[in-house]
C-alpha cells in the first residue's frame, strides 16, 4: 500500500515539475530561477524516498541518474568534482571483464564438448552482425540527408575542442605501408586488424581489456580443453564453472556501487557541458537520436515481434545494464550485467559469453548508425557536396572501420577523424561537435547495449536453444539490494 501511495506522490511531483520547467523554457511565465532549483530538489526528494521504499537496484540508478543531473545544472563546480567516482565505478566493473568473458567462453565450449555448435555460432552471430549494422549505416545516411543539420551551422563560432591525437594505425603500421603501393593500403589495414585480434599474451590482453583478443583465446583454449579426455579435462572444467559462478556474484556486489558511479557520471556530464552548447547543435543532436529511435523501432522491434521476442520482459531485462551505459558512456560497463540479463532472459550461457563479447566489436550498432549520420554532416557543415556514389562509398568503408571500434568513451571519434581524412572531410568540424559528443554518446551507447542484448536472444532462438519460459518466470530479473 505504502508504494501506490508513493508512487501517486511521485508521479504527481515530476508531472508538475516537468510542467512548471516548460512553462521556465519558453518564457510562458515569470519564474525566477531559484524558484525552479527548489522545485528540483524538492523532485529529488520524492524521487529517492521512492527508491527507499521500492528497495530496487535499477530504480536507485535511475534515481541517482536525475540527481546527477540535479547537481550538474545547480552546483557545476562540485559536479565536475564528482568525476573520480564514476572512473572508480568503471574500473571496478572493468576486473570483472577478462576473468568472467574467460570462465564462461571455456566452460561454455569445452562443458558440452560441442564443437560443431561453436562454428555454427559464429557465422550466424557474423551474419546477423553485418546485417544489423548494415541496416544502422544507412538509417543514419538517411536521417542526415533528410534533416539536413549540418547546413547553415555555425561551426566557427561554437566552443572548439582539441582533438584525440589517438591513430588508427600504428607507428610499425605507417612505416609498413609507406613501402607498398596506396591501392593495397585498406588490404593492409584489413589483414592488420585481423592479426590484432590474436593475443602475444593473454595476461596483456585482460590487463589492456581488449575484449575481442579474450575472446579469441578462449575459444581457442576452450576448443583445446575440449579435445582432452574426460579424466584431465574435467578439473579445469570445474574451476571455469566456479570461476564464472564467482564473477557473477563479484558482479552483483560491484553493482551496489552503480548508482554512485552513474550519479556522478551524470553530474559531471552536464556539470561540465551547461545547456548553452545544445542550443548550438541542438539538430545534430536531434538527428541522432531520432535516427536511432528509427532504428530500434524499425529494425530491432521488428526482430524482436517476428521472433515472437517478449518485448516487454526483455525491456525490463535490460533496462539496468542499458541505464549503466546511458551514464557512464561505457559499453563495457554494462557488459557483465547484461550477460547476467541475458542468462536469466533465458539465453543459455555458452551463447551469452561468445555473442555479446563478439558483438562489442562487430555489432556496434548505435556507433555505426553515428558514424555514418556524423560523416555527413561534417561534409554539410563544412559546405561540402556529396554525390550519393560518394556516401556510399563512405558507408562500405564504415562498414569496415566501425568493425573493432573499443567499447569505451569517445573511441568512435577516433575512426570519425580517420574517415573524415580519408575522405578530405575538414577536422575542424569535428572539434566543434565535440562539445556534445557525450550527450550522443550516451544515446549510442545504450543502443550498442540493446542490439548485442537482442543478438543473443536472436543467436539462440536460431539455435533453438532460448528457455521460453525463462522470461516469464517471476525471478527473471532480480535486482533487489
Amino acid at each position: 500500500m505504502l508504494k501506490k501511495q508513493v508512487a501517486v506522490i511521485t508521479l504527481f511531483t515530476v508531472s508538475v515539475a516537468l510542467l512548471l520547467t516548460l512553462i521556465y523554457e519558453f518564457n510562458w511565465f515569470a519564474i525566477h530561477p531559484d524558484f525552479m532549483m527548489w522545485v528540483r530538489w524538492i523532485v529529488a526528494s520524492v524521487l529517492t524516498l521512492n527508491a527507499i521504499v521500492r528497495k530496487n537496484l535499477t530504480t536507485w540508478i535511475l534515481t541517482c541518474l536525475v540527481l546527477g543531473v540535479f547537481i550538474g545544472l545547480d552546483f557545476p563546480n562540485f559536479a565536475r568534482a564528482l568525476q573520480p567516482l564514476s572512473q572508480a565505478f568503471i574500473k571496478l566493473v572493468k576486473t570483472i571483464v577478462g576473468p568472467i568473458l574467460f570462465a564462461t567462453l571455456v566452460f561454455g565450449i569445452a562443458g558440452h564438448s560441442d564443437l560443431k555448435s561453436v562454428g555454427r555460432m559464429a557465422w550466424k552471430s557474423m551474419l546477423y552482425f553485418v546485417s544489423a549494422t548494415t541496416c544502422a549505416i544507412f538509417i543514419g545516411l538517411i536521417v542526415i540527408n533528410i534533416t539536413q543539420a549540418g547546413v547553415g551551422v555555425d561551426v566557427e563560432n561554437m566552443p572548439h575542442e582539441e582533438l584525440p591525437k589517438t591513430a588508427t594505425t600504428s607507428v610499425a603500421d605507417s612505416a609498413a605501408m609507406s613501402h607498398i603501393s596506396n591501392n593495397v593500403h585498406g588490404v593492409y589495414k584489413f589483414n592488420a586488424f585481423i592479426r590484432d585480434t590474436f593475443p602475444e599474451n593473454i595476461v596483456k590482453a585482460v590487463y589492456e581489456n581488449q575484449v575481442l583478443q579474450i575472446v579469441v583465446f578462449g575459444v581457442i583454449f576452450g576448443i583445446g580443453l575440449a579435445l582432452v579426455e574426460e579424466k584431465k579435462r574435467k578439473p579445469l572444467v570445474n574451476f571455469t564453472e566456479s570461476l564464472s559462478e564467482a564473477m557473477f556474484k563479484f558482479t552483483n556486489i560491484v553493482m551496489l556501487f552503480a548508482p554512485i558511479g552513474v550519479g556522478a557520471a551524470m553530474a559531471y556530464t552536464v556539470g561540465h557541458l551547461g545547456v548553452d552548447i545544445l542550443k548550438n547543435l541542438f539538430m545534430l543532436l536531434g538527428s541522432l537520436y531520432l535516427a536511432l529511435l528509427l532504428f530500434l523501432g524499425g529494425i530491432l522491434l521488428p526482430i524482436a515481434l517476428f521472433l515472437k521476442i517478449p518485448v516487454k520482459r526483455f525491456m525490463n531485462a535490460v533496462k539496468e545494464p542499458v541505464s549503466i551505459a546511458f551514464a557512464t558512456t561505457s559499453s563495457d560497463a554494462a557488459l557483465p550485467k547484461a550477460m547476467n540479463a541475458m542468462e536469466k532472459f533465458g539465453v543459455p550461457r555458452k551463447i551469452v559469453s561468445f555473442v555479446i563479447p563478439t558483438g562489442y566489436s562487430f555489432n556496434l550498432d548505435g556507433t555505426s548508425l553515428y558514424l555514418s549520420l556524423a560523416s555527413i554532416f561534417v561534409a554539410q557543415a563544412a559546405g561540402i557536396p556529396l554525390t550519393i556514389g560518394q556516401q556510399l562509398l563512405i558507408a562500405f568503408t564504415l562498414m569496415i572501420t566501425s568493425k573493432g571500434v573499443a567499447a569505451v568513451p569517445r573511441a568512435s571519434l577516433i575512426v570519425l577523424i580517420a574517415t573524415a581524412d580519408q575522405f578530405g572531410l575538414p577536422t575542424f568540424v569535428i572539434a566543434a561537435i565535440l562539445g556534445i559528443d557525450e550527450l550522443m554518446d550516451m544515446a549510442r551507447t545504450s543502443v550498442n547495449v540493446i542490439g548485442n542484448c537482442l543478438a543473443t536472444v536472436v543467436v539462440a532462438k536460431w539455435e533453438g536453444e532460448f528457455d521460453e519460459e525463462a522470461p516469464f518466470r517471476e525471478d527473471t530479473v532480480d535486482d533487489s539490494l
